[in-house]
């Protein structure tokens, strides 16, 4: 249940939020009059800010999708167009827009971050010119039947009576969102999810235009959640260990200051982890920090872990004291023990078959062991840095008495 509302939390928040408040906010007489000079600027701010944003911190995703929707924006306010599937030009540009804008998006979540001005970066803004050419090609008369295309429902039934946008819309924001889903929960990245409810939103724009909504606020919410997701981004960068996933040092320092009067603090070090990554490359270190980090994400007693450095690492206990925390370490160290690394043989196959081979012959593992040292906030050691130094010299002599022990 917990783990359930973790990965909800995950997806909804902030972009859920960015989502639901214009839901609230744009519903037409909601807000008052005196708000609609910030409305005027509040695309044209949102597209400049996030476009600045994705470059500066070189998420050029983001600056493609925020570019399109841009356009998107503009193209429907040239036309005068609320979503109403009109005939002539104006139909025909929302319905290449209604179509154009979730294949965009999906297709920009996909790509490799490149550079702005990169080869590969000119590239795909010379794609995002030439698919404005293609909608003005379609506009031509004598590309009627192409341009129907666009506006094709299938049957002319009450089943389209919800919805202004056609078939081919609905199945591209239909397809686009679970694909963005399933890379968001496989990568739990907050570009992804912003991607998610970029789409979320700019559907919701083209779909309730018809009710009088302002489609181009949407759009600009869309825009904001992207935004908004390059700013989580850096501050993950920023708090977070990119290789482990635990929070980072800087957290640690700052949650520190956070704590009360009574917290325990332990540092855990890998044994002999400088031997591993002599022998077995840097890769497997990496594998191996990876595991032993997960492994501590998950102790009991309701300690938080970070990345200190290198193969070290912090676990706080906010509100124990050491000999509170001691069984927990233990039970902690002994989990590490036992979770035994195995090595990827040269003739082991990337998926696993459907029917495997049997083992034969020896396999090439890796003993992880932790060593643990613990301290905690008392009389004599009342700031976090003698705390840490306290848990230091525990762990040194953890190590001393043979490694794999933990050691008040």
């Amino acid at each position: 249940m917990v783990e359930s509302m973790r990965y909800v939390l995950d997806l909804v928040v902030p972009g859920g939020l960015v989502w639901f408040a214009a839901l609230i906010l744009l519903r037409p007489g909601v807000l008052p009059d005196s708000a609609l000079p910030v409305l005027w600027v509040f695309p044209s701010a949102v597209w400049g800010i996030g476009i600045l944003l994705g470059w500066y911190f070189n998420h050029t995703r983001v600056v493609f999708a925020i570019l399109i929707l841009a356009l998107a924006e503009q193209s429907l306010q040239r036309f005068g167009l609320n979503n109403q599937m009109t005939g002539g030009p104006a139909g025909i540009v929302l319905g290449a827009v209604a179509l154009l804008l979730p294949l965009n998006l999906v297709g920009f979540s996909l790509v490799r971050e490149r550079g702005l001005f990169t080869g590969r970066g000119l590239m795909r803004l010379a794609l995002i010119l030439s698919q404005v050419l293609l909608v003005a090609f379609i506009c031509r008369p004598s590309q009627h039947d192409l341009a129907n295309l666009l506006q094709y429902r299938l049957f002319d039934l009450s089943l389209w009576a919800w919805t202004p946008l056609p078939l081919p819309s609905l199945v591209a924001f239909a397809a686009g969102l679970v694909l963005l889903m399933i890379r968001f929960f496989l990568q739990r990245d907050p570009i992804e999810r912003g991607f998610v409810w970029a789409l979320v939103a700019a559907f919701t724009g083209l779909q309730v235009g018809p009710a009088g909504w302002d489609t181009g606020l949407f759009l600009a919410a869309a825009g904001l959640v992207l935004a908004v997701s390059v700013i989580e981004t850096s501050y993950r960068l920023a708090y977070h260990d990119e290789l482990t996933g635990l929070w980072g040092r800087r957290a640690l320092r700052e949650d520190l200051m956070k704590l009360g009067s009574q917290y325990a603090l332990a540092m855990v070090d890998i044994d002999y982890f400088k031997r591993i990554n002599d022998r077995h490359g840097h890769a497997v270190g990496d594998q191996i920090l990876r595991m032993v980090a997960s492994t501590l994400e998950r102790v009991s007693g309701g300690g938080t872990a970070y990345r200190y450095g290198g193969e070290e690492f912090t676990l706080v206990f906010a509100g124990q004291t050491a000999a509170d925390v001691m069984p927990h370490l233990e039970t902690l160290r002994k989990a590490v023990e036992a979770a035994c690394f195995v090595l990827r043989g040269p003739d082991r196959p990337r998926e696993k078959p459907d029917k495997p081979k049997s083992k034969s012959g020896p396999q090439n593992a890796v003993q992880v062991t932790v060593s643990i040292g613990v301290a905690d906030r008392n009389e004599q050691r009342r700031r976090p840095e003698q705390v840490i130094t306290a848990a230091d010299r525990a762990l040194y002599r953890a190590k001393n008495a043979g490694r794999n022990r933990v050691k008040l």
